[in-house]
């Protein structure tokens, strides 16, 4: 099995992650942890400099990778994929719709004065990378329609997380940063028109000129990384036609260099073989390239160390008493609530008025276990808990609830799964 590619490793690195930085904070080493992750440093161009924590720049730099290439899922999606047209995005889009409506509400419900309902947007996200890892584990008992509809529901869900966040998590904006952030989008969208394809160059400007520039602005600079994805070109150079055709006169020129039994290549083998690489480029998308190569970084680096920088609950005489606190009880009800009762509600609903078809294969039991899956709310949840809380005691509160709820509906999700037979329309 590729551990790189795989999504039980993945979801498993994340887990352990988290335990790991629940435990370190429960031990001796607390306050050396704490420490580490508050360690400052900063960055200076000119007269221009930002300085803040380690822990800042994981979620404030770091996590604009990952931001980045939800960015690249989504144009991929809406371009060629389960999104990309009305009849098939109507189920995801309206489940995923339901699964952020009402967990809000339920919130709100815990919350509905004070700054604590600054939270309302902490239990609204699905957490696909655990989501799909999950389903992974279970194997055979998942059919590929309900893997499917819960990867393009969480998709759409991530959509929705990043517009509540470009909208209402916000600071006071400095429209002369916002300005020259635009510019820069601007000049990478036009160059995505003209044909530059060059993933260095859109990496170039959109760091030093997007990235940089929203950081300093009060939009939150995870924005930056889900624009300067959409201006990754999508197109290859190529049509397939052509590529096949040029490939095999390739390939037949390759054939015809008599080989020497030796390790090294001949220098007219190695010539062939350039140009197959870069008839490949040319084949290939840009997008789809950055990808693949980006998806191990950010699955196997980025969110386990955003995970132990960020899930560090102490579990002290204080615990019980935060677990029925208002922000614990409004982020684990609409959760593991919430978001049942908003995607299976959602999904009913729109199959019974006719306006979207259940996917072959998913039945009642699918749909079910799909709204327990979906109230696994870890990364993006605690993304926004720092948003809303900072470093408050509300954001352990929440942290609590994300955990517990997360861990609730991952084994519902199972027994469903497991206890109940798969629906008789099953692929």
């Amino acid at each position: 099995m590729n551990f790189m590619g795989s999504p039980v490793s993945a979801g498993v690195l994340l887990l352990t992650s988290a335990l790991v930085a629940m435990v370190v904070a429960n031990s001796p080493a607390s306050s050396a942890w704490t420490e580490f992750w508050h360690l400052e440093f900063g960055i200076e161009l000119g007269t221009w400099k930002v300085h803040s924590s380690l822990l800042h720049w994981i979620n404030d730099g770091l996590m604009a990778l990952f931001f980045f290439t939800v960015g690249l899922e989504l144009k991929r999606e809406f371009l060629a994929g389960s999104l990309s047209n009305i009849k098939q995005a109507a189920l995801p889009l309206g489940a995923a719709l339901g699964g952020m409506v009402v967990p809000a509400l339920i919130f709100y419900a815990f919350n509905s004065t004070g700054p604590t309902t600054a939270g309302w947007g902490i239990p609204m996200a699905t957490d696909i990378a655990f989501a799909v890892g999950i389903m992974a584990l279970l194997g055979s008992r998942v059919p590929l329609s309900l893997k499917v509809f819960v990867t393009a529901l969480a998709i759409a869900d991530d959509l929705g997380a990043v517009l509540v966040i470009a909208f209402f998590y916000t600071s006071h904006i400095d429209l002369v940063n916002v300005g020259v952030g635009l510019f820069f989008l601007v000049v990478l969208i036009g160059a995505n028109a003209l044909g530059v394809r060059k993933p260095l160059f859109y990496a170039l400007v959109g760091i030093l000129g997007i990235w940089l520039s929203f950081l300093s602005s009060g939009i939150h600079a995870s924005i930056a990384g889900v624009m300067i994805a959409f201006t990754i070109p999508a197109r290859t150079k190529i049509d397939e036609v052509t590529f096949t055709a040029k490939l095999k006169a390739l390939t037949e020129d390759f054939l015809k260099i008599p080989p020497k039994k030796v390790t090294l290549l001949e220098p007219e083998q190695a010539e062939a073989l350039d140009r197959i690489q870069v008839l490949a480029l040319s084949a290939d998308t840009p997008l789809q390239r950055l990808e693949r190569s980006l998806g191990p970084l950010v699955n196997f680096v980025v969110m386990p160390v955003f995970a132990m920088a960020n899930a560090g609950i102490r579990f002290d005489g204080n615990a019980v008493q935060s677990m029925f606190g208002s922000v614990s009880m409004g982020v684990f009800w609409g959760l593991l609530v919430g978001k049942w009762i908003g995607v299976v509600g959602a999904t009913l609903l729109l199959h019974w008025l006719g306006w979207a078809r259940l996917p072959e294969g998913m039945g009642k039991r699918e749909v079910i276990a799909a709204g327990f899956l979906c109230g696994i709310g870890f990364t993006m949840s605690l993304f926004i808990t720092g948003l809303a809380f900072g470093e408050s005691l509300w954001a352990e509160q929440a942290k609590l609830g994300i955990v517990l709820a997360s861990l609730v509906a991952s084994v519902l999700a199972a027994t469903v799964l497991f206890k109940f037979p798969a629906s008789s329309s099953r692929r």
